[in-house]
């Protein structure tokens, strides 16, 4: 587990930043969920095959955040996503975002699996954990 990272790039907009130019911290956590659902997709699933064909919904549960250097306007970055811990009913990876040799953020995060219906807790599918964890 965690030897595959997958990347996912992101430039920064007029609207990721203050007035400053620099990146709100807020931002960061969009290209992190984004990258996630990319990385999800690229697994072969999407967020819609998730609701329907499986009945589940991945949630954060928890996310613990380093923040090192500041992005700015116009930035090219790139989100790094490993996943670290395969559970029953949750997994936790360990994201970061870089620019060019710089990591400008770290963070390990954990996303719990909850019915699509009633928001509780339950069991990642066996077909979604296989992918995870070759991908």
């Amino acid at each position: 587990m965690g030897n595959n990272m997958f990347v996912f790039p992101v430039r920064v907009y007029y609207e990721d930043t203050d007035a400053g130019g620099v990146v709100y911290h807020s931002r960061y956590l969009n290209f992190m969920e984004r990258a996630r659902t990319e990385w999800l997709r690229a697994s072969g699933f999407t967020q819609s095959t998730l609701t329907q064909q499986e009945q589940v919904l991945f949630v954060v549960h928890s996310m613990q955040l380093q923040f090192k250097k500041p992005a700015r306007l116009d930035d090219e970055l790139e989100v790094f996503s490993q996943l670290m811990e395969m559970g029953r009913g949750s997994f936790s990876c360990r994201q970061h975002i870089m620019r060019d040799d710089t990591v400008l953020i770290e963070a390990q995060v954990k996303v719990a699996c909850v019915d699509a219906d009633s928001f509780k807790p339950t069991g990642i599918p066996a077909r979604i954990k296989i992918a995870l964890e070759s991908s």
